[in-house]
């Protein structure tokens, strides 16, 4: 089973911290290897030469038949076989070695054809030297890693840190935040050079406020257009009213409804893009807001025949809460997702009220793909189907009004499922009622909301 690596591991704070530790080890290491060996190398050579010369000094001394002196010795107890060797074959030589429990420079040469003259230093004051080298050298190395990985960890936080704020700022863009600016303070000096992530910072905020700019144009477009619509549209609604009674007039008069009917929900897109929508908040049993929004989409017109007549649509009530909420926003949203299962779904549709989350579902062939992954777009229908494409937009914009989520997913046995999760104030003494199932539409008891 393969471990799945922290994903704080991946950051690049992280890396760049294991960057500048790795290149400080390799650099400490290559340092401290040079100049041990420099030292050592001296620190030895200069033992080994006074080895040598006492050496020499013995050699003389036993040739003449003089006292060897002190640390001179022919076959010495403590010689290493492999100089004694050396020696006896006429050679001389040097050797560190340990010699009753300390360090010991040997030196030795032929004394006469089976004996060997050696010469013993003492090398504890040159180990301990090249040992207190050594920790030197590990204990500066040390602090130096540390020293650089604190100044290198200060430089890069810095820059992730602004990193993280250009991020940030793109998700807010992202979520339609257009408003929003990275304003790093180093692009509004000329003066000061300007690294990569000011070049991010800056290529991010021109990109907004030209996308910015290009949404305001078409929303004022869309408004005016909307606006510009709605004086003659009104006109030739009061004209075909005038008209004879017959098919053709039914016709116009339809055409013109639908026509009127886009222009107002135009004119309602227009001002959820303006952000600036305000609510009328109260407390609302949602039961009965379903139940009144699926009451009145049964005898809206043009409802297909047979849907709202308490065999096609059913209100499923698990458990009712109280939500504070702007009413007549909450049954838009919920009006044009039972408008949208009747138009492009299949009976029956069913709206079910758990808590604070409605969800409005039929069994026709579910949403596109596209609506599922990036959510409702305007104008946008499949496969030659009925309406404009602007009805689940206005829910959406109306749900973000509300503080709402609204999802779109598809049910595993087939259906579109739209879900409504509202903000929720708990009912103050009030018990709801829980595990109600009932039928809706003309066949409402009288009394019901």
């Amino acid at each position: 089973m393969r471990l799945a690596r922290p994903r704080w591991s991946g950051t690049l704070a992280v890396k760049a911290a294991v960057f500048i530790t790795v290149m400080c080890c390799a650099l400490a290491a290559l340092l401290g290897v040079l100049v041990h060996v420099s030292v050592t190398h001296q620190t030895v050579g200069e033992a080994r030469d006074l080895a040598l010369s006492r050496l020499e000094d013995a050699t003389r001394a036993f040739e003449a038949g003089d006292t060897l002196g002190f640390g001179a010795e022919v076959d010495p107890p403590g010689l290493p076989a492999a100089l004694h060797r050396l020696a006896v074959a006429g050679e001389r030589g040097t050797m560190v070695a340990e010699h009753r429990g300390r360090p010991t420079m040997w030196a030795a040469g032929p004394a006469d054809g089976e004996r060997a003259l050696a010469v013993a230093v003492d090398y504890r004051q040159s180990a301990r030297t090249i040992e207190a080298l050594d920790n030197a050298i590990l204990w500066s190395s040390v602090l130096a890693i540390g020293a650089t990985l604190l100044v290198g960890a200060f430089a890069v936080t810095r820059v992730t840190r602004r990193l993280h704020a250009t991020a940030r700022v793109a998700r807010r863009i992202s979520a339609g935040d257009l408003d929003a600016r990275v304003d790093d303070p180093r692009t509004k000096d000329p003066t000061r050079p300007q690294d990569e992530v000011a070049v991010v910072a800056v290529a991010l905020d021109s990109m907004a406020s030209s996308l910015q700019g290009k949404l305001l144009s078409e929303q004022r477009f869309t408004a005016d257009v909307a606006h510009e619509l709605r004086t003659p549209l009104t006109g030739l609604h009061a004209a075909a009213e005038l008209l004879p009674p017959g098919r053709p007039t039914e016709l116009v008069r339809d055409r013109v409804a639908a026509l009127r009917t886009l222009t107002e929900d135009l004119l309602e897109i227009s001002r959820l893009d303006t952000g600036r929508e305000r609510l009328e908040l109260d407390t609302e049993s949602l039961e009965a807001v379903v139940r009144r929004v699926v009451r009145a989409a049964a005898g809206a017109p043009g409802a297909t025949p047979g849907i709202g007549t308490g065999t096609d649509t059913e209100v499923r009530v698990v458990r009712d809460a109280l939500v504070e909420t702007d009413r007549r926003r909450l049954e838009r949203v919920l009006g044009n997702l039972v408008a949208n299962a009747r138009l492009h779904g299949r009976a029956p549709v069913v709206l079910t009220v758990n808590g604070p989350v409605v969800t409005v579902r039929d069994h026709g062939d579910g949403y596109p793909e596209y609506l599922t992954a990036h959510g409702p777009q305007r104008f946008r229908t499949e496969g030659g189907a009925k309406g404009h494409g602007l009805g689940l937009t206005i829910a959406a914009g109306q749900a973000e009004v509300l503080g709402a989520r609204l999802t779109f997913a598809n049910a595993s046995d087939g259906g579109a499922v739209a879900t409504l999760t509202l903000p929720h104030t708990p009912p103050a003494g009030a018990g709801p009622r829980a595990g109600t199932t009932s039928s809706t539409g003309d066949a409402l008891p009288d009394g019901a909301a």
